[in-house]
């Protein structure tokens, strides 16, 4: 049984979902070994030991505002010196970036979307928004996979030891664009969009006031989404886009309200293990795809629904 290389850039506890579903797949196919593009606290190192992880990989220089181009650089030189089986990786934007441009460094073939990994590297990946899947390889090179958040349970921390450590010198890696500026996320206590089990979404029905879908939202421990309209309108920032061009997502359960569910929005969320939609117009292209539909105002029914979530609770 060979190792499998995770690439996860996780700078502080807890580990993000995501990462432990990696992990799982990654001890499923062999041993689990880590890269990761910043150096790590001894605490987070000792937390990826316990979910088995046997030897962790950082840069031995500091990499330049931690680019995607540098992220790749360093992952090409960890695959090197580690020789894996197989390299994992999330499937966000800039996962699938670091491993198109580590394929090229390497001549290995990439697989992205990907839902499940066999034992013998043989990968089920998702296709055209989850309409149906197809069972692929890499034959060339080392494979890459980007995997897709909440496909695996992810396994329950252990009693591992912590891993080995070993340093990564990162070549040059040329002209690249410089980070001028940083602003922080506004904090909310909320998952991660991709990673979230539950999420409420609004669309232009909401009319700029997403505090009904808010308040639903944190009574479920969910994530707070969007549709383009919506987020093009600035009622919402662009992260929380679902789409075809914003975050692609696989939920528990998916509450659409007050978008229309046109072709771009399916293709983000249809996936979804369960999906409720609330709009006005019975005739919309969303309840053609729900599992249950309330055909009623938004600013009507989640509150109603919030309300019976509390009644039920106390």
């Amino acid at each position: 049984m060979g190792s499998v290389l995770v690439f996860i850039d996780v700078p502080s506890l807890p580990l993000p979902r995501a990462a432990r579903e990696l992990l799982a797949i990654a001890a499923s196919i062999g041993d689990p070994v880590v890269a990761s593009p910043r150096p790590l606290s001894e605490e987070t190192a000792a937390e990826l030991g316990r979910h088995g992880v046997v030897e962790l990989y950082e840069p031995a220089q500091p990499l330049p505002d931690v680019l995607v181009a540098a992220k790749a650089a360093f992952l090409a030189e960890a695959v090197r010196a580690a020789g894996p089986v197989a390299v994992l990786l999330g499937n966000s934007f800039e996962d699938r970036e670091v491993a198109a441009r580590t394929g090229i460094k390497l001549g290995s073939g990439v697989i992205t979307d990907a839902v499940a990994v066999a034992p013998d590297l043989s990968v089920t990946k998702s296709v055209l928004a989850g309409s149906f899947t197809s069972t692929c390889r890499v034959e060339t090179g080392v494979p890459i996979i980007t995997i897709k958040a909440n496909s695996v349970e992810p396994a329950p921390a252990g009693e591992n030891a912590a891993p080995v450590r070993s340093l990564v010198t990162v070549p040059e890696t040329g002209p690249a664009a410089t980070v001028t500026g940083r602003s922080e996320k506004r904090v909310s206590g909320r998952p991660e969009l991709s990673e979230a089990r539950v999420i409420v979404a609004g669309g232009r029905g909401v009319d700029g006031d997403f505090g009904p879908l808010e308040e639903l939202a944190d009574l479920l421990g969910g994530a707070v989404g969007a549709s383009r309209a919506a987020t093009d309108a600035g009622w919402i920032e662009h992260s929380a886009q679902v789409g075809q061009t914003g975050k692609t997502v696989s939920p528990q359960l998916y509450i659409s309200a007050g978008i229309s569910g046109a072709i771009q929005q399916k293709a983000g969320m249809q996936t979804a293990k369960v999906i409720v939609a609330i709009n006005k117009d019975s005739d919309a292209p969303v309840f053609e795809i729900a599992d249950f539909g309330v055909v009623g105002d938004l600013f009507s029914v989640l509150p109603q629904a919030a309300e019976e979530i509390r009644r039920r609770r106390a």
